[in-house]
């Protein structure tokens, strides 16, 4: 996603770019698998958030045709009750199921409340660039804000521990705050027809023939970029848009970032009847310390293209280490989903399995904003790992280094 926001702004300002893809498409981390059956499965469970600055200033909503989750979510608590929170300030109605729900106490609430205006006084660069909260964590800035015990057991951890892929809430403070903000004030949303359709709005805006696809790249040298079936190309500037784990294998070792750590996750699709009657739209939470199905969604529940028709996808998040084969954590999970659910949750057929060992790089407190993007001469570097991990940092990683190379 970053070096396609590149090439974009780049492109716009009439310079010729070529993208190199190592995969058989565009997206990296954002791809959608379509089923002989007809199922669309995200390559892990995504959403996009809409009020993300760099994603409205570069991507067409209109055209991909979003469908909303609705604001909140159902919470199974420990002792296997549920509750159900849902935003009263996006959906005023449910305000008093807000107040009354069992994750925490009526202050509880009445903080989240303040938290809403703390967050409206900032622009979201102010937030990621607040000092004071990126020198701590968001585990301890909750305590310090007041909230109880319960409510971060019951709320928080399941639900910014899924965002973040980190249940034990040690990502900075500051991202916590820009992440709260975008909740608030924008909707989760998917494409109609899966992830995708966002890296590949970007692939169609530029010329033919500017994206190569199952190109892998074995080195850099300078501004020369050697081919794995052993061809160079030679250019003005070169700009490393990959994940961390392949900038460190490719940069200069003089220059390569500091040793990255990442979040991993695990989602595991099932395929059930459609639902009878309407479908709330909630994102499924289980507050339970002790469970491997972390996060439930219903993607086709939202976009109904996601299943193919008498049909309803199901997607469970199974965040950091578990340490089973797939058939043993599919085996435990539908149990789970079971006791959860209920006994037709047995029947439920697994689709795929996705583990990925890579799929945020850590941001814990006090690590900077962001890392310089220039690593050399003419050579350059954009990603998510450079600076907070976000689809909002890939972007904005992506047009910061194509207007370092339009000033040049």
């Amino acid at each position: 996603m970053a070096g396609l926001a590149c090439a974009n702004y780049l492109h716009r300002a009439g310079r010729p770019v070529l993208v190199l893809e190592a995969a058989d498409a565009v997206g990296g981390r954002v791809r959608t698998d379509v089923t002989p059956e007809g199922f669309r499965l995200d390559r892990g469970f995504q959403v996009l958030l809409t009020r993300y600055p760099e994603v409205e200033r570069l991507i067409d909503y209109g055209a991909l045709h979003l469908k909303a989750f609705r604001s909140g979510a159902v919470i199974r608590l420990p002792d296997g009750k549920e509750t159900t929170l849902q935003n009263p300030l996006q959906q005023p109605v449910a305000a008093f199921s807000a107040l009354t729900s069992r994750i925490g106490s009526l202050p509880d609430k009445l903080r989240i409340v303040s938290m809403v205006q703390h967050v409206r006084r900032f622009t979201s660069q102010q937030l990621l660039s607040r000092n004071s909260t990126n020198e701590q964590d968001t585990l301890s800035f909750l305590r310090q804000y007041g909230w109880s015990e319960q409510m971060i057991q019951n709320f928080f951890r399941p639900f910014f521990g899924g965002v973040f892929l980190d249940r034990s809430l040690s990502t900075a403070a500051n991202f916590f705050e820009f992440v709260f903000k975008q909740f608030v004030e924008g909707e989760a949303v998917v494409p109609a027809l899966g992830m995708q359709q966002i890296p590949e709005q970007l692939a169609a805006r530029l010329p033919a023939g500017t994206i190569r696809l199952n190109t892998p790249v074995a080195a850099l040298e300078g501004t020369s970029v050697r081919l794995r079936n052993g061809e160079t190309l030679h250019a003005a500037a070169v700009v490393l848009a990959v994940d961390g784990e392949a900038a460190a294998r490719l940069l200069p070792a003089a220059n390569t970032a500091p040793t990255l750590a990442w979040r991993r996750t695990t989602c595991t699709y099932f395929a059930a009847p459609a639902a009878k009657g309407r479908p709330d739209k909630l994102l499924r939470l289980n507050a339970s310390p002790t469970a491997l199905a972390h996060n439930v969604a219903f993607p086709s529940d939202v976009a109904s293209a996601y299943a193919p028709a008498g049909q309803r996808l199901v997607s469970v998040s199974t965040h950091g280490e578990h340490g089973l084969s797939e058939a043993d954590l599919t085996a435990r999970l539908r149990q789970e989903l079971t006791d959860w659910f209920g006994p037709e949750a047995a029947q439920w057929q697994h689709l795929r399995t996705y583990e990925l060992p890579y799929a945020l790089p850590e941001y814990p407190a006090g690590q900077p904003a962001r890392q310089s993007l220039k690593v050399q001469g003419h050579l350059y570097r954009c990603g998510d790992y450079a600076a907070y991990p976000s689809l909002n940092a890939a972007l904005a990683s992506g047009r910061e280094v194509a207007e370092m190379l339009l000033a040049s």
